[in-house]
């Protein structure tokens, strides 16, 4: 085992000791009630079996059974959430073939950041979360449930569910994943139409078309967002059955690997030999596991906030500074887009999730005496695949595309996909796989915007013409939910194309989607609460070193009074004035951006 791996799993083990301890101190409880849907009423159960057939209602009742509970995010406009229409019905018929049962305890809503993005409803994207950890509770609050199925894959759904199914970490749990949609057109294309269009090059006909064939079928979306981040991440943490985060949308080993995912919950019950709780499964290994992965795949930034979150579900303080020391002892193992031309298609292709974890072990990166939902830790280093209609998993070779996954031995850096940046600005995080070594430094003028339409605006005008620091503040989680500010990734893209050196500082969010342009987001604290972006003025000259990890503002900003802004404006429509309460509460990015904590 790395030592520097080590020492952050110990860090974060010692930090959390008490947390931690009440935490699995609850689960026991849960688990001392024995099986819970026993001590339900007559008046209970009968309201439980009111919709069921009659082998199901006998199954129910027979406690000896086990009743499985499945977390639904199914809707049909949401194209990696569309194929759980027909996925409940597919796991009650392999378990009642075995004589147990499953019902839908709950649906939790799913939105998309791709649908939302520059609208006002991504300022709900972020609180949607929680929402949704809420609504899995509920679900799972009826109690008459011995495992559960979480039915999820996109940006803030998976990680609402686990962190709503951790409040009843005595069940076995699993994620159950849909697949992604084939590739239609390359990822360099859309960049180049992308920005063709924010430099009025094209018309919207044509961008329409090209985003009609990036996004032309069910499945989830081929780049490396937040969305695939969350799939690898959970198999990493062993969460899901080895190999299947990637697996393609309605295929045979898709619809294979759904009806093992199932039966496996018969495996780890309580009542057998092999009992693996979700409190077991998510403890101080697995997370570990899980955060170098996404260093060294080059994931989303989201994760940032929301391992944080999910980790202080399961009882673990995570920070910053953990993922900032695991990434100096992680290397860059692999290139998708948008960290290269390669989308998730490719990277399964070349070995997927079960190869990065196999030169992950070999490096002695990972836990490899993590507890999985299936098998060890070994076995995720396995391919599944078909043999006379059933799934036999295989030890993985080697790299299959080295310009997708590096080969045995080799890296495409030796530092991980992010990094911490502080100063006297605050405390960011950086995403750096996909950002030349030429573009972490920068001195030069803060361009200074209240929203990421001022930004716009000023590059239509032609006000972006310079060596500059883009900050873009009042993004953050209490001022307007921290949207993802997508806008401004072409219209950066095109700045620096024309040969200027630029930086974005922001307290909102890019997620799994930024790419070139170098961009500290994230900052806390943030400014609508007193942090310093609230301080900095346009003109003021700002210092930037990624590798050193430091941003500085040259100006006095204690002789300043913080800009506060009227976002009133920002709080109606669409649903943001239901969310008054997560705004007051909500903590910062750095602390998980919750307010169930």
């Amino acid at each position: 085992m790395d030592a520097r791996i080590k020492q952050v799993t110990d860090n974060i083990l010692a930090r959390s000791q008490s947390l931690r301890a009440q935490y699995l101190q609850r689960i026991e409880q849960q688990l001392a009630q024995g099986k819970q849907r026993a001590t339900l009423s007559c008046g209970n159960l009968a309201h439980t079996v009111a919709t069921c057939c009659g082998q199901e209602k006998q199954n129910i009742l027979d406690f000896t059974k086990m009743n499985v509970a499945i977390i639904n995010a199914y809707n049909d406009m949401v194209s990696a959430h569309q194929p759980y229409k027909d996925y409940p019905d597919q796991i009650k018929s392999v378990l009642l073939q075995l004589g147990h049962s499953a019902q839908v305890a709950g649906a939790v809503p799913a939105m998309c950041d791709g649908i939302t993005q520059g609208q006002a409803g991504m300022d709900l994207s972020l609180f949607s979360r929680d929402l949704i950890a809420q609504a899995t509770a509920i679900g799972l609050s009826h109690n008459t449930f011995d495992a559960t199925l979480l039915l999820g894959i996109c940006d803030k759904i998976a990680p609402g569910q686990l962190m709503g199914a951790l409040s009843f970490g005595h069940l076995p749990t699993a994620f159950v994943p849909s697949g992604p949609m084939g590739t239609k057109i390359s990822n360099k294309y859309k960049v180049q139409v992308r920005q063709q269009y924010a430099a009025g090059l094209i018309g919207k006909d044509e961008l329409q078309a090209m985003e009609n064939d990036s996004y032309h079928s069910v499945g989830t979306c081929t780049f490396y967002g937040t969305a695939n981040t969350n799939q690898l991440v959970f198999e990493a943490m062993g969460l899901m059955l080895p190999g299947s985060a990637f697996v393609p949308v309605n295929s045979k080993l898709r619809e294979k690997l759904t009806a093992l995912c199932a039966k496996q919950m018969l495996k780890i019950q309580s009542s057998g030999n092999d009992f693996r709780p979700l409190a077991k499964v998510v403890d101080e290994k697995s997370l570990v596991n899980g955060i170098v992965a996404l260093l060294a795949s080059g994931g989303s930034t989201n994760h940032t906030i929301h391992l944080i979150a999910v980790a202080r579900a399961a009882g673990f303080i995570l920070t910053w500074q953990d993922f900032s020391q695991l990434s100096e002892a992680v290397p860059l193992l692999t290139r998708i887009y948008p960290n290269g031309p390669a989308d998730i298609n490719d990277f399964h292709q070349a070995g997927g999730v079960p190869l990065l974890m196999k030169l992950l072990a070999e490096r002695g990166l990972i836990h490899l005496d993590a507890t999985p939902i299936y098998g060890s830790m070994q076995d995720y280093c396995k391919i599944p695949t078909l043999k006379n209609d059933e799934i036999v998993y295989h030890p993985i070779g080697d790299s299959l595309n080295p310009d997708v996954i590096a080969p045995r031995g080799q890296y495409f850096s030796p530092q991980g996909g992010l990094k911490m940046v502080s100063g006297n600005l605050g405390s960011g995080v950086i995403k750096v796989s996909a950002v030349e070594k030429t573009h972490q430094k920068l001195t030069a003028l803060a361009l200074v915007f209240e929203d990421q339409d001022e930004v716009v605006r000023a590059y239509q005008n032609g006000q972006l013409k310079q060596d500059a620091v883009i900050v873009v503040r009042n993004s953050g989680p209490a001022a307007r939910g921290m949207p993802e500010l997508h806008k401004l990734m072409p219209i950066l893209g095109n700045v620096m194309e024309e040969g200027y050196l630029v930086m974005l500082v922001t307290d909102g969010r890019l997620s799994g989607a930024s790419g070139k342009v170098p961009s500290i987001i994230h900052m806390s604290p943030e400014s609508v609460k007193g942090g310093p972006l609230a301080f900095i003025q346009t003109g003021d000259m700002v210092e930037i070193d990624v590798e050193k990890g430091t941003i500085h503002c040259l100006a006095n900003l204690s002789q300043r009074s913080a800009y506060q802004p009227d976002l009133s404006a920002a709080y109606y429509h669409s649903g943001r004035e239901l969310f008054a309460l997560f705004r007051k509460n909500v903590s910062s990015a750095q602390e998980g951006a919750t307010v169930l904590f």
